[in-house]
């Protein structure tokens, strides 16, 4: 009783005596846990910046070794002996760059250096998980591959070819300006049946040079380019009017037409006649 009474003195009762062990961790201090969390976003930021250095310094070698854009004339001049053509061709005509532009690259004229990020980054996602870029391939892109890589050439398959033509496009989007873009791009494009260049597409299928062009004709041809063999208006009519239509669906899309001017283009009449003299 009087042991009783003494420990009870102290506050202590008979079940007091043992030591409880905590049953959870106690929890980390506050200052540990912002010292791990500084630690981590460094090694995070310092892993970035190193792979955005590997990244920018293997660009720069593909800038290094790639073919120079100055080669670009030439290489449209060799094209167009090739095939025949006379070189240099017209300028773009309106009638032809606006739905080309919509339908293949609307960001045309707001990227810099030829480079479309958007694009890049489904090229980049692709090479990650297996499957394919997406498309979406500037015009610079595609005409750095029309006249450096060929348009049927295994490496446009590959991940490295792909940054290759970028690596192109830049130097081309460096160079030329714009409008200069669009002409040599019109100058080597494949336009179906047989005709190479805008000058000798537009006349074959139409009788007229292309600054005669109405909207509608020019955007068959620009709907044209992206796959000749299935969407020529002379041997697979449904198709080209098919493409047609998304062509003109694509410049509504982006404001190019009002929906009015859009169906009007899509019932103004074509005017396909074929066989005429590719200089018109």
């Amino acid at each position: 009783m009087a042991a009783y009474q003494q420990g009870d003195a102290y506050g202590l009762s008979d079940f007091d005596t043992d030591v409880v062990e905590p049953t959870q961790p106690l929890p980390r201090l506050p200052r540990e846990r912002r010292g791990r969390f500084r630690r981590f976003l460094y090694r995070f930021t310092l892993t970035v910046v190193s792979l955005l250095a590997c990244a920018a310094l293997g660009f720069g070698l593909l800038l290094v070794f790639t073919p120079s854009a100055g080669q670009a004339p030439t290489l449209a001049a060799q094209l167009a002996r090739e095939h025949h053509i006379s070189y240099p061709g017209p300028p773009a005509p309106a009638s032809f760059s606006r739905p080309l532009i919509a339908t293949e690259d609307h960001r045309f004229y707001s990227e810099v250096g030829g480079v479309d990020p958007v694009a890049l980054g489904r090229v980049a996602q692709g090479a990650v998980s297996g499957g394919t870029d997406g498309g979406g391939a500037t015009i610079e892109v595609q005409l750095a591959k029309m006249l450096y890589i060929g348009a049927n050439s295994p490496a446009d398959h590959t991940f490295e070819g792909k940054l290759e033509e970028f690596a192109l496009a830049v130097k081309l989007g460096a160079m030329y300006s714009k409008p200069e873009i669009l002409r040599l791009y019109a100058e080597v494009a494949y336009y179906g049946h047989g005709y190479y260049g805008l000058q000798a597409a537009s006349c074959g299928y139409f009788g007229s040079p292309p600054a005669d062009l109405t909207i509608s004709q020019g955007a068959m041809l620009a709907g044209v380019v992206n796959a000749p063999a299935l969407d020529d208006p002379i041997d697979h009519p449904a198709q080209a009017h098919a493409r047609l239509a998304h062509v003109i669906g694509r410049m509504v899309a982006v404001g190019d037409l009002t929906p009015a001017q859009g169906q009007a283009a899509l019932n103004a009449p074509l005017n396909l006649t074929p066989g005429h003299s590719p200089d018109c």
